[in-house]
């Protein structure tokens, strides 16, 4: 590791992506920098990597292709050697990574919960009738749908600042965001209420940090250990096994959230109707050793149980 300290993060360019690169560079001067290795910020540089996804602001990414939009071109760069890590919000990662490329694991896990944030009004239940709510998410969509679906639910792209500012300016009566990505930023005091997972559950992958590296990139791998988090990653991995099997993707309303309790993992899994009309929920729980089996007997019970029309409006 000392005659080879240098390693070079791949990131977005967005402040929530900034302040998790910034996270992944701080920690890893903390475990490294009183060390042999001696490693500090001037160790880590960050490399900002403009994505598809970001350039895309005037229509549902689920129209554009997905959630690979957020990773292609850090994955090109990864792949091509100009960085050595790459850090994503592990929402937006895809169930099928390129060849060549895996997750070496997650940062300890931030609140998982949506925050509810309106300048008039204290919930989704006290919204009136016809109010309008702003989201980007499908998921989001289909549970504010479900609980109210009387309201309005339009398009509301950009990064958190976005559409806070247009939340600000009157164009939507109220709009969700994830209480993670508001805690990472210092934005928490525009939170008018956290919605409690047992009500609205997150998407897979919600409030955790997924760092990606080359598969055969050993030195990276073993600088990553001291930082990354096992329980982080036994939930994620039920998370993403139950979205796999769903063949779930941002043009699919599907949420699914696991955690450890008693050393034992519950996860519970939920798709919906894009119009919040019908919904099915699988729970499993079990050792966090068989976390991927987990999840997938509970995608698996889920897409046996969906008719075929299930995920039409």
């Amino acid at each position: 590791m000392a005659s080879s300290p240098t390693l070079v993060i791949g990131t977005r360019g967005s402040p929530l992506a900034l302040a998790q690169a910034h996270e992944t560079q701080d920690r890893l001067v903390a475990a490294h920098g009183s060390t042999g290795d001696g490693w500090t910020v001037e160790h880590l540089p960050l490399s900002i990597i403009k994505t598809t996804g970001d350039a895309i602001q005037d229509r549902p990414l689920s129209e554009a292709g997905g959630k690979g939009l957020f990773t292609k071109e850090l994955d090109i760069a990864l792949l091509e050697g100009s960085i050595d890590l790459a850090v994503h919000s592990a929402k937006d990662l895809p169930t099928t990574l390129p060849e060549g490329i895996v997750i070496a694991g997650f940062l300890p896990r931030e609140d998982v919960r949506d925050a509810f944030i309106s300048h008039r009004f204290k919930s989704i239940r006290d919204l009136p009738q016809g109010a309008v709510v702003g989201s980007a998410s499908l998921r989001r969509q289909a549970q504010i749908r479900r609980l109210r679906p009387d309201l309005q639910v339009t398009l509301l792209r950009g990064n958190v600042q976005t559409r806070l500012a247009k939340l600000e300016r009157g164009e939507v009566d109220a709009t969700l965001l994830a209480m993670a990505g508001l805690r990472r930023l210092g934005l928490t005091d525009h939170v008018t209420t956290t919605l409690e997972t047992d009500d609205f559950l997150p998407a897979v992958g919600q409030g955790a940090i997924a760092i990606a590296i080359r598969a055969e990139d050993e030195r990276v791998r073993a600088a990553l250990q001291a930082i990354l988090d096992i329980p982080t990653a036994q939930a994620l991995a039920a998370e993403r096994a139950f979205l796999t099997i769903l063949d779930g993707s941002c043009r699919t309303p599907i949420a699914g959230h696991a955690r450890l309790i008693g050393g034992e993992l519950e996860f519970r899994g939920l798709v919906l109707r894009p119009d919040g009309s019908e919904s099915l929920e699988a729970v499993r729980r079990g050792s966090p050793d068989d976390a991927v089996a987990l999840g997938r007997d509970a995608g698996s019970e889920l897409r046996a149980s969906m008719p075929p029309d299930f995920l039409k409006a």
